[in-house]
């Protein structure tokens, strides 16, 4: 038996009056276009979103983004710039002083531009040791809310997963905002 569910045990056992859970019913926010609310929200969170044209080659996009790229780090087939594959490497400190991760997004959430990455590398370090993050998702799958999301991911399989939203800061140090304290200094989510 597990700490949790011996827990949950010890508090059946003494819980005297027993109360059924009432039905919530959620009003949640809509959008009228969610791609427009995810691009705008992911520019006020200080991070970039954008989406790919018809024609347009990502592999072209992106160094025009980053030109100043050198060591980019991708698994995905379709990425040929990149320099590094992450799951041909053993030792993680070999991914130390990369500019620029390329990785795939699940679920993009409008509210708050946040995508949700279940790990798709061998080395989940790419996801934050990058000084920049290229996120590409599919336009098809943004929802609205994190409830929405939560919903998507909630019957998922996954060891590892994270919600990142623009890039790494924090306004813990005497408040003032530092940007790339903990993870990437910029986010582009490249919408397709």
């Amino acid at each position: 038996m597990t700490t949790r569910e011996d827990i949950i045990k010890k508090l059946n056992q003494h819980t005297s009056t027993r109360y059924e859970m009432p039905d919530i019913e959620l009003t949640t926010i809509t959008y009228p276009d969610l791609t427009d609310q995810f691009i705008n929200i992911s520019q006020f969170v200080g991070g970039n979103a954008l989406l790919l044209k018809k024609g347009e080659d990502i592999n072209s996009i992106i160094p025009t983004l980053y030109p100043e790229a050198k060591q980019i780090v991708s698994n995905l087939p379709e990425i040929n710039i990149a320099t590094i594959n992450p799951d041909e490497v053993d030792d993680p400190h070999q991914l130390d002083n990369l500019d620029l991760s390329v990785i795939q997004g699940e679920i993009g959430v409008a509210e708050n531009g946040c995508v949700w990455i279940p790990q798709q590398v061998k080395q989940k370090v790419i996801y934050f040791i990058s000084e920049y993050l290229v996120i590409l998702l599919d336009k098809n799958k943004l929802v609205p809310t994190m409830h929405d999301a939560y919903q998507l991911t909630k019957e998922e399989k996954y060891g590892f997963g994270v919600f990142i939203s623009g890039p790494s800061k924090t306004a813990d140090i005497e408040q003032a905002l530092v940007v790339g304290a903990h993870g990437a200094k910029g986010v582009t989510v490249i919408l397709y």
